[in-house]
């Protein structure tokens, strides 16, 4: 189950991408790179910083694939994609939840505690935006207001929290995925945002000793 919602993750976190690499009036190959970095940059750092080879488009080429063929038909559906802006919202939470999940259960898999399979869920949940984001010159959305690495975070401490709980990964998968899923909904469609943290500087500075 994990390894079709995967593909559908990937599917719709490059064409993500390539909507991003669009307002920025990028050439196709600029979109396909986007496009690629933000579908599978997530996992690949995760896997990176807990040293698992190969990396898992590396080892499946096939996922490549399917980035680039989801971002070619991006651009091939470029008049009708503001039309499907609330699709996008809705499989970008899917995605994320996804992702979260997978992330957790393949760190657990190697050994690692729940603390740093909760990280790692956070690094495959999202960093792929914060890619994405910062070679569009963008804020990474994980940084701003929205709730997202804060979900994901709170999904991979449910999923781990029912597996040793119900010991049924399934049931552990499907409850975590509705679950993520509901609340990334709600906080898009009730604008539920993190405080933020303001700091100015005095305009004027006490001189030293006067």
């Amino acid at each position: 189950m994990l390894e079709s919602l995967y593909i559908l993750a990937i599917t719709v976190e490059s064409m993500t991408g390539a909507i991003a690499a669009g307002r920025k009036e990028m050439d196709p190959f600029g979109v396909l790179v986007i496009s690629c970095c933000t579908a599978v940059g997530g996992g690949s750092i995760r896997d990176v910083l807990l040293g698992n080879y190969p990396l898992v488009w590396i080892a499946n080429p096939q996922f490549i694939l399917v980035v680039c063929t989801a971002a070619l038909l991006t651009i091939l559906l470029r008049p009708r994609l503001s039309d499907m802006s609330t699709a996008f919202l809705v499989l970008d939470a899917l995605g994320l939840v996804t992702f979260s999940i997978i992330g957790a259960q393949k760190t657990l898999a190697l050994g690692h505690s729940p603390l740093i399979a909760s990280m790692m869920a956070i690094f495959t949940g999202a960093f792929g935006g914060v890619i994405r984001d910062i070679l569009c010159n963008d804020v990474p959305l994980i940084f701003r207001r929205e709730l997202y690495g804060s979900i994901s975070f709170a999904a991979a401490w449910l999923y781990m929290g029912l597996c040793w709980l119900l010991a049924d990964m399934t049931t552990a998968i499907l409850v975590t995925l509705i679950t993520g899923f509901l609340l990334r909904l709600a906080a898009i469609a009730f604008d539920i945002e993190m405080p933020v943290f303001r700091y100015r500087e005095s305009r004027y500075r006490d001189d030293d000793d006067s």
